[in-house]
């Protein structure tokens, strides 16, 4: 089998660590090719670069697997979505693995990625980028923003979400998104647009989304004020927001939002941008190993 290996180093602050013994357990069984990160974007052009190969291994985040996913699916990629992509998670939350239930330990997620069954799955995609496991529109966001580019985040990794997340609650103010699907219009002040289940790890803010079944689950929270956010956010870790009465989730094929303020995006963990954006499911996107 003819292996290229795409690692990010820095993911999950512990990542270089392992490179050595991964590049050693699958030189045992593959022929490989490894390249190694230096900063973001570089797991896109690698990827979008690859032709030839069995297999492409991500090893890193959340984030790094964005950039490959993207990268595989550039319109430059010769040899594009029929190669089987497979993940080792050494990220700081590992969402899609949590999905996937693709295991954390080194030997097993090796072992995962060079015999699993490569499956097709479906992907989100805004604005033309795609995403694998969640668009976070509004609050989320800017708790994302706040830790692009720090030193935190390299230091405590989950910890520095929580702490951005504090900053920006003591400054909500957020303003109005106008969201439209093909069923209908709404109004909210966060939205999540889900293709699989897990957010952030271990809570689940789209319970009902499936990234093999070409629908999104969006997820709309109607309230304004700190103390609607805060309800939120407990709501989320007891599992029990989609009892609110301004909770509103619904599955649909796409969706378009606008504002007449800032609102900010991130996918798949990482700071994307600002409103408009429109966002839709494209059908077996992309084969995965899982």
């Amino acid at each position: 089998m003819n292996v290229s290996l795409i690692v990010n180093p820095i993911a999950g602050n512990r990542a270089y660590r392992s490179i050595d013994k991964i590049e050693r357990l699958l030189k045992q069984r593959a022929s490989l090719t490894p390249f190694i990160t230096e900063k973001k974007g570089d797991a896109f052009q690698f990827a979008k670069s690859l032709s030839g190969v069995d297999r492409i291994i991500t090893v890193g985040g959340d984030g790094t697997l964005n950039e490959v996913i993207n990268g595989v699916l550039s319109p430059e990629n010769t040899d594009p979505a029929n190669v089987p992509l497979a993940l080792i998670p050494l990220g700081t939350t590992n969402v899609l693995a949590k999905e996937l239930l693709i295991p954390e330990d080194i030997e097993k997620a090796v072992e995962l990625a060079l015999t699993g069954t490569a499956r097709n799955i479906c992907l989100g995609r805004i604005n033309g980028r795609y995403f694998a496991s969640m668009a976070g529109i509004g609050f989320d966001a800017e708790a994302v923003l706040g830790v692009k580019n720090n030193l935190i985040k390299k230091i405590s990794g989950k910890a520095a979400h929580v702490v951005s997340g504090f900053k920006v609650l003591t400054q909500y103010g957020p303003p109005l998104i106008n969201i439209k699907t093909p069923e209908n219009e709404f109004t909210g002040y966060t939205v999540v647009a889900g293709n699989a289940k897990n957010y952030g790890g271990q809570f689940s803010i789209t319970p009902h989304a499936s990234i093999i079944e070409p629908l999104l689950e969006v997820c709309i929270f109607k309230g304004k004020t700190r103390k609607d956010l805060l309800r939120f956010i407990i709501g989320v870790i007891s599992g029990r927001h989609l009892k609110f009465k301004d909770v509103l989730c619904q599955k649909t094929s796409g969706l378009e939002l606008t504002s007449g303020g800032e609102v900010h995006i991130q996918i798949d963990g990482d700071y994307f941008g600002t409103l408009p954006a429109k966002i839709d499911v494209v059908k077996d996107a992309l084969n995965f190993v899982w």
